[in-house]
């Protein structure tokens, strides 16, 4: 036992594994020699984004010359867009690619959409005005600078659902020490966050309207191409979980199971007469604990033959107490970061 608990001390088993496909080493893995790469960058993007969001109306009135009435409607589409991709971004890095390439697929396609966005003011060819004063703008950059607001958009469905979760698989709940720093790091990501949103909303507001609008876009440029280098050096140190599959999957099993047994009696107990896998079958898995939330999706982990487990049963009939309480928890974080963004968007 004493053995065992050694061992945890100095390896990380929480299903996670290290650049190298490993089990983490604790002390040179995750925590905060981790994350800072991980605040960096998401300061970088909430820079980039209220840089470009504060002013858009602006940009597209005074420079591209379209009437108030379209350039707010363009805004809309333009948000409205950026509020529905990180759907899409976060089921790709749940079911397919992982946290960490997603986030580095969203930072290179963030980057191309802020250098074209810089190119569109700087080349001759693609500048808004080919002469100093003009009433119609040029509509090669017209289509570039759209084209560039749109790659930040997506860019952004990568960052939004995928950063701060990959943030957090840095620390081990099951660890005491890295679960207090868990909970310092969500007070830090916000500082990143919200120091972002401030330099965004000032200092590049400022240099849009009294320097140059090229100017703003070079700096937004540098600090994202500088935070990305900054993540990909922080790769050895970062604590890494696979993709699962389609989150939707394992939602549906417990779904159907505890409508099929819907009939059954509630366990007198049910922090002991419901189905867990034993920890010595997966001594990496994470097990979680029973709740009392949702408590009609117990019923996907009634044993119904309690003496007949010869086989592995069927997903589709029995769930696991840990299934169904991480099916809980990804509605409740589903609603909570509906209601985050709908905030940070108003």
């Amino acid at each position: 036992m004493e053995a065992r608990e050694v061992d945890e001390m100095k390896w990380v088993y929480d299903s996670s594994v290290d650049h190298k496909g490993r089990v983490p080493l604790r002390s040179s893995t995750g925590s905060w020699k981790a994350s800072l790469f991980i605040i960096a960058i998401e300061f970088s993007e909430r820079l980039s984004y209220f840089g470009i969001a504060t002013s858009l109306v602006l940009y597209l009135t005074k420079v591209i010359h379209q009437d108030l009435k379209t350039a707010a409607r363009n805004v809309n589409y333009w948000s409205g867009v950026t509020t529905l991709v990180p759907l899409i971004g976060g089921f790709l890095a749940d079911a397919y690619l992982g946290r960490y390439c997603t986030v580095f697929a969203s930072c290179i396609v963030y980057l191309m959409g802020l250098v074209l966005l810089t190119l569109s003011w700087f080349l001759p060819e693609l500048r808004p005005c080919k002469t100093i004063m003009c009433t119609e703008p040029n509509k090669v950059h017209e289509l570039v600078f759209f084209l560039a607001i749109y790659l930040v958009s997506i860019g952004t469905g990568g960052h939004k659902p995928s950063l701060e979760s990959f943030g957090a698989d840095q620390f081990d709940d099951d660890h005491a020490e890295e679960r207090k720093q868990k909970l310092s790091f969500f007070n830090w990501w916000n500082c990143g966050l919200c120091s972002g949103l401030i330099v965004g909303v000032t200092v590049i507001v400022y240099l849009q309207d009294h320097v140059n609008w090229g100017v703003a876009d070079i700096i937004l440029t540098g600090v994202m191409a500088f935070s990305l280098l900054i993540f990909i050096m922080g790769r050895p140190f970062y604590r890494y979980r696979a993709p699962t599959g389609s989150p939707l999957t394992p939602m549906l099993q417990v779904l159907v199971a505890a409508i099929n047994k819907r009939k059954l009696p509630y366990p007198s107990n049910p922090a002991t007469q419901l189905y867990e896998v034993p920890k010595s079958q997966s001594p990496n898995a994470k097990i979680l604990c029973h709740t009392k939330k949702l408590k009609f999706l117990d019923k996907a982990a009634i044993l119904e033959n309690e003496g007949n487990l010869t086989e592995k049963p069927s997903p589709w009939k029995l769930a696991t107490v840990t299934k169904k309480v991480a099916v809980v928890d990804c509605y409740e974080e589903k609603s909570d970061d509906g209601d985050v963004n709908a905030r940070t968007m108003v």
